[in-house]
């Protein structure tokens, strides 16, 4: 279901913006990757529809020293970027985030969370459609789970609409084909890119609060 999504009209043309899951995937191996953060440092998980946006919006935070492009949230064994495209597998469009808890805490992270998408849109977010951009806040211990909930609490009076975003534990991850990392920073002038994730990054920019780098 995922071919055309708009037209984007310039000057000179108009062309056509694809989807985030509507571009050729590549074979994926045995990436399930530890939930082990490296010492002194920890590690989040959340899904807030595509996640060419979402590593690009985390990384820009203070303290957050990468994040990378992945699956969670489904019981299907190394995903496929196809395979996942057909809304199946019941994994999300992921991004799983290292950070310095000494820099920005977890509770902040979840304002990230809120702030850079809209999470009162069922397997949706923007022009993208299908569960496998269903919003959602993974935890990894009882503390982070009482967090979120807190969190999603706290930002109910902020939208219109009810909140649907998913609290789900965090059980595997799996990392994206390499052509989805850093896609952001290594294809600028993608259509997509051009006319919805930078956008959505510029918008997240004027509302969030926190520092950034």
């Amino acid at each position: 279901m995922k071919s055309l999504i708009f037209s984007l009209l310039t000057v000179t043309a108009s062309f056509v913006l694809v989807s985030c899951n509507a571009q050729t995937g590549k074979k994926q191996g045995d990436l399930k990757m530890s939930l082990t953060p490296p010492a002194g440092k920890a590690v989040a998980a959340f899904a807030e529809g595509c996640f060419w946006c979402s590593e690009h919006i985390f990384e820009a935070v203070e303290g957050v020293d990468e994040a990378i492009s992945g699956y969670a949230g489904g019981n299907t064994i190394n995903p496929t970027y196809e395979l996942v495209n057909t809304e199946t597998t019941g994994h999300a469009e992921t991004v799983l985030v290292y950070y310095d808890p000494k820099k920005v805490s977890y509770a902040e992270l979840l304002n990230v969370f809120f702030t850079s998408q809209d999470p009162t849109t069922p397997d949706q977010q923007g022009p993208d459609r299908g569960n496998s951009y269903r919003s959602i806040i993974f935890y990894s211990t009882p503390e982070e789970k009482e967090f979120a909930e807190k969190a999603k609490t706290a930002y109910a009076p902020s939208f219109k609409r009810p909140i649907v975003s998913e609290i789900k534990p965090l059980l595997a991850f799996y990392k994206a084909e390499e052509y989805h990392q850093n896609y952001i920073e290594h294809n600028p002038y993608s259509p997509y890119v051009m006319g919805v994730s930078i956008p959505r990054y510029e918008l997240f920019k004027k509302k969030y609060k926190g520092k950034l780098k």
